[in-house]
């Protein structure tokens, strides 16, 4: 069974978003997710400084079984990337809620939408 740290937040998109810290979030995918993909091989992440919008692309996970778009949890500025996922995208499928972040965002704008832990795990059950 997945793991689902209660203090984030999770999109159905299987990111999620931790509480800000300054106005700043950090995003990454779900181990639901990382283990779907399987093994990741390459990550392309937004790049600083660009803005990103809730529900939209703004990068991709490559893996040894396919290609997954990335998609943010909210509506910000990018404000640090995760650039030892870049150098080792394995960190995604070993540590999805800790060393395998992806970015971290200034949240402009967060949707109502997001899921708790336990609605997450209800969302990934069926």
């Amino acid at each position: 069974m997945s793991n689902h740290p209660k203090q984030l937040r999770y999109s159905k998109e299987h990111e999620w978003l931790s509480a800000a810290e300054d106005g700043v979030s950090t995003v990454g995918i779900t181990e639901f997710a990382a283990n779907a993909l399987g093994d990741v091989v390459y990550a392309q992440l937004p790049d600083v400084g660009s803005t990103v919008t809730a529900g939209e692309t703004c990068g991709e996970l490559e893996s040894t079984k396919s290609v997954s778009d990335l998609y943010s949890p909210v509506s910000g500025e990018v404000t640090e990337v995760n650039d030892d996922v870049v150098n080792d995208p394995s960190l995604v499928n070993s540590a999805p809620f800790e060393g395998g972040w992806l970015f971290k965002v200034r949240v402009s704008d967060e949707p109502a939408d997001l899921l708790s832990a336990d609605e997450y795990a209800a969302h990934t059950a069926g």
